[in-house]
């Protein structure tokens, strides 16, 4: 048999070039931070005007106002960081208000989910601390995109029709941006978000008014989003009750003290292994306060398998990566949040001894439990207690919601039906000096949380991962980061990264990428063959989202797998979905491979795109 990574030619070449590449989920945003690499800026000030154009054209995949991980390679300093672009819990967010309202979920929705706004901070302090470019040149695209105008994606204007309702009855700041002349606008019509633009003009001046280099500009526009003008409209906003999932209108906890001493930190990668036929490659993620490290739990389980027998086999593929998927989500579900404030045992849920002791439990047939380890203090019965508690909280919150009245949704995730909805943005960045980054903006959906008015956007929901139960590490807490899905990544060999690389999908951006980088670092196919192989998941997990409910044997598969592969793994025991045959995964990819600049991005979602020379 051949690889499923070889049965097709693939949709699209990967290039090759020597000067620089962008990759990104959103054609205008790759092009753009190709003209910032034209103009002779670096990989920093390309993937921060990508992502800011990427806040304009993908309002239903994140905002201005929303989360933003990053993982970047200094080539000069040759030295690997994450940039915690996830914002934290309101100094006011407690369990027990969250208990005094009668709720045992955070809202997917609204005001109380509300969390500080990460994304543009995290690309100033990027830009502040690495770029070259004046902060004009990285910020007209999004302004003028904002002001004149972008082609509406047909999913975004799919998504505005679909809580139209919502914000006629309960979000008039949401329906004065979102419903032109009082109506949903067209697919690829011409769309605007003029106060949009204004706010991200009046954050560009600011940040000119505070001096003439790259550096004083970032920290100037900085200080008047989080300690100026989109602080205090913020504050003023969210005292306002709005309707969110629970059916009910609640006011926010968020204010302007919550912005004024919030920066995205900066850390180590953490880091995990994987043996290739060419030796051992690093790959680089997020800390558990993210699910990135669910990528190197399930690399390192799969690890002991033969790996390149195994890509011969699309059943057994298969059905070896959903049973590790569901190992390590369950000690995702059961230990992850954020390491300053939960003792979160990662070195051990890393080690290849651990790895060692969980891959006899992947049988020939599917598992219908879900299985957390043993680690560092908790046993193996607390951890699965954990897990029993986050699903009983998720039945009771259905159960006492239902019959209510629509009010948006949490993160738009892929759904059962297999029509991915699309959920967040991704952008890779490769430039001629040898720097990388990957990054993953995500958070003030359109559908999830109500424009602020006059800003032009809105807040970020991630609060809804907060859990409410306080033996979790993942509990609530002010200050605390929620254990956001967000997972950009880098790859590495003998300690230098080499290759960016990540997809939108939530709880199925760890999962896809596992196919991805089997068949290229494995397989040895090319970037674009690897992000064009039929892909799959596992639902088998406590979802990140609103209402956080499980779906036990869940996979969803691609059509392309095959209906003999499909077969076979239905008699293993696996709930299997058959999906469109391009509809999982939306993997881009920019790096250094065999002495070229190479870049390829997803043909799925008729959207992502590839740029480089």
């Amino acid at each position: 048999m051949v690889s499923i990574s070889e049965q097709q030619q693939p949709t699209r070449p990967t290039l090759r070039g020597t000067f620089g590449a962008v990759a990104s989920t959103h054609w205008l945003a790759s092009q753009t931070g190709m003209a910032m690499l034209e103009r002779g800026g670096n990989a920093f000030d390309a993937a921060a005007a990508a992502g800011l154009v990427l806040h304009v054209v993908e309002p239903h995949l994140n905002g201005l106002g929303g989360d933003c991980p990053v993982v970047l390679y200094d080539a000069g300093a040759g030295a690997a960081s994450v940039l915690c672009g996830q914002g934290t819990a309101p100094a006011s967010a407690t369990i027990d208000h969250f208990a005094d309202l009668g709720l045992d979920l955070v809202p997917g929705t609204g005001h109380l989910a509300a969390v500080v706004p990460g994304s543009f901070g995290t690309w100033m302090t990027m830009l502040g601390e690495h770029g070259t470019l004046p902060l004009r040149e990285v910020m007209e695209p999004a302004i003028t995109y904002a002001r004149d105008g972008h082609p509406l994606l047909p999913r975004a204007a799919a998504t505005i029709a679909s809580v139209e309702q919502l914000f006629r009855d309960h979000w008039s700041s949401s329906a004065a941006v979102y419903l032109p002349g009082g109506a949903v606008p067209a697919p690829y019509a011409r769309f605007t978000n003029p106060d949009l633009g204004d706010t991200l003009e009046r954050l560009l001046r600011e940040g000119e008014a505070a001096g003439t280099t790259p550096a004083a500009q970032a920290e100037g526009a900085r200080a008047a989003f989080y300690s100026g003008f989109v602080a205090e409209a913020v504050d003023a906003f969210v005292r306002t009750p709005v309707r969110d999932t629970s059916g009910r209108d609640h006011a926010g906890l968020l204010t302007a003290d919550d912005l004024d001493g919030w920066r995205p930190g900066r850390e180590a990668p953490t880091v995990g292994t994987l043996r290739t036929p060419t030796g051992d490659r690093q790959v680089l993620k997020t800390g558990p306060w993210g699910q990135g490290p669910v990528l190197l739990a399930q690399l390192a389980i799969l690890d002991g398998y033969d790996l390149p027998d195994l890509l011969t086999d699309p059943v057994a593929l298969v059905h070896a990566g959903v049973e590790a998927a569901k190992l390590a989500m369950a000690d995702r579900d059961a230990y992850y949040g954020d390491p300053l404030f939960a003792d979160v045992p990662i070195d051990e849920l890393l080690s290849p001894a651990y790895a060692a002791a969980r891959r006899p439990l992947i049988g020939d047939e599917a598992s219908g439990e879900l299985r957390p380890g043993a680690a560092g203090e908790v046993t193996e019965a607390e951890a699965r207690a954990r897990l029993d508690r986050a699903l009983a909280a998720a039945s009771a919150t259905v159960a006492a919601t239902a019959g209510t009245a629509s009010a948006g949704t949490g993160e738009p995730t892929v759904s059962r039906s297999g029509v991915t909805r699309g959920d967040t943005c991704h952008v890779d960045v490769a430039d001629r000096w040898g720097n990388l980054v990957s990054a993953t903006p995500s958070g003030a959906w359109l559908q999830s949380s109500p424009i602020v008015p006059g800003l032009g956007m809105s807040l970020p929901t991630r609060g809804q991962m907060f859990s409410l139960d306080p033996t979790s590490p993942s509990a609530l807490a002010p200050g605390k980061r929620p254990r956001t899905t967000l997972s950009p990544g880098l790859v590495a060999a003998e300690g230098t990264p080499y290759l960016a690389f990540g997809t939108p999908g939530g709880d199925q951006q760890d999962q896809w990428t596992v196919p991805f980088l089997l068949h290229h670092l494995v397989g040895g196919a090319t970037l674009q063959a690897a992000i064009d192989a039929p892909s799959w998941h596992t639902t088998h997990l406590v979802s990140s989202f609103y209402p956080r409910e499980a779906d036990l044997r869940g996979v969803e598969v691609e059509a392309r797998l095959g209906t003999d592969a499909v077969t076979a793994l239905q008699r293993r025991g696996h709930d299997v979905r058959v999906v469109g045959p391009w509809s999982l995964g939306r993997i881009s990819a920019a790096g250094y491979v065999d002495g070229w600049v190479q870049a390829a991005a997803n043909p799925r979602g008729d959207q992502g795109y590839a740029v480089g020379r």
